[in-house]
């Protein structure tokens, strides 16, 4: 199959999905052509079956806001009709689906039908769009897909409260490659942020208000007065500055180490003893599938489509948000006793097999199949 996959190239949650989808399609024999603003992160290397399609937007002195979606329509017209692309696969709703739609009708001008599928993240639904400037568009694109897709049941259920949805929604979760828990290819060693006997606590985010970041530093800064620990917190955003000065102000920064945006993700959590995710609002909480994968109990609230990825005593433990008195005590259980924190280790693995890319993929083929065949 000839496939474009259209996503944010990010660090984010839907970014990280839609390339580790399109990577192991190519893998699988398919071509895939990429669509976005600049090459996805976890891309590395094009092959003559992965593609990436840069979107240019000309910079015009008329427009206050250059108009990508404008741009992003476009190119998708010219990507499909060079290589004969059978199927558009979209990533987050605003503004991905909403310039595939118009791509799509630009093409039947031109006598060419393609269906599109909309995959739909979480913020894209939750946040952005039942904002009322965005909301009847993304209810508009979302009906007017092929097929759609969320990533939990928690979304599927938070879109068809939000919206007046009239397709239905597949729930196909996010997914993890199993392979990575065996990879030994460490650049990074522990003993560069922390020593031999100090624990390693881990946070990966784009520090966005949503993600609590202050609950994360408390959390640990309980944890850190009976356990000797370290905290490293990878991403960027714009809570950063504020959870820098926190730790200046509870003199925190000798254990606090924040290490911006990393594709060394993997390594991290490869010598991770606990991973803390206190969010408002998680629509799948795919960095905590990550963190389970590299055996890593993980600590987290108890919100949005969580309760589907970590199993409550057995990977971690879910708790109600904003208790960071609870998520405290629930870390130290785990990481005070040696065979305890062994047991956890082996159960967050265990755990996150279901979501294993082999299991997963094969919903998307069968529906890329039936899509491309009606």
């Amino acid at each position: 199959m000839k496939i474009v996959i259209v996503c944010y190239p990010t660090f984010g949650g839907s970014g990280v999905v839609a390339t580790e989808l399109g990577l192991y399609l190519s893998r699988k024999g398919h071509e895939i052509h990429f669509i976005t603003y600049k090459q996805p992160v976890r891309i590395q290397n094009l092959t003559p079956s992965l593609h990436f399609h840069e979107v240019h937007v000309p910079t015009y002195d008329l427009f206050k806001y250059q108009p990508y979606e404008l741009a992003l329509s476009s190119r998708i017209v010219e990507i499909v009709k060079k290589y004969k692309i059978q199927l558009l696969h979209v990533h987050y709703a605003i503004p991905h689906a909403y310039a595939a739609y118009m791509s799509k009708k630009m093409l039947e001008d031109e006598g060419i039908s393609l269906p599109m599928i909309t995959t739909l993240h979480g913020t894209d639904i939750t946040l952005v769009g039942s904002h009322p400037f965005y909301k009847r568009a993304v209810q508009f694109s979302i009906n007017n897909s092929e097929y759609v897709t969320a990533v939990s049941h928690s979304l599927k259920e938070d879109t068809e409260r939000l919206f007046d949805v009239e397709k239905p929604i597949n729930v196909i979760p996010n997914f993890i490659d199993l392979s990575k828990s065996n990879d030994t290819g460490k650049t990074i060693d522990k003993h560069v942020v922390a020593s031999k006997d100090q624990f390693v606590i881990t946070h990966i985010s784009n520090f966005r208000p949503l993600k609590r970041i202050i609950d994360v530093l408390k959390i640990f800064e309980k944890i850190n007065k009976k356990l000797d620990a370290k905290l490293i917190m990878v991403g960027d955003g714009p809570e950063k500055l504020k959870a820098k000065s926190y730790c200046k102000s509870n003199k925190l920064d000798k254990d606090v180490l924040f290490l911006g945006n990393s594709n060394e993700v993997d390594q991290i959590l490869s010598f991770s003893d606990l991973f803390l995710l206190p969010s408002e609002q998680e629509s799948f909480g795919l960095v905590a599938l990550e963190a389970m994968i590299h055996k890593v109990p993980v600590i987290s609230t108890e919100t949005g489509g969580l309760p589907e990825v970590i199993e409550n005593g057995y990977s971690g433990y879910l708790c109600p948000v904003g208790d960071i008195n609870l998520m405290a005590d629930k870390a130290i259980f785990i990481l005070e006793d040696s065979d305890r924190h062994e047991k956890f280790k082996n159960q967050a693995l265990e755990s996150c097999k279901k979501f294993d890319i082999n299991n997963v993929i094969v919903y998307y083929e069968k529906m890329y199949s039936k899509a491309i065949k009606n």
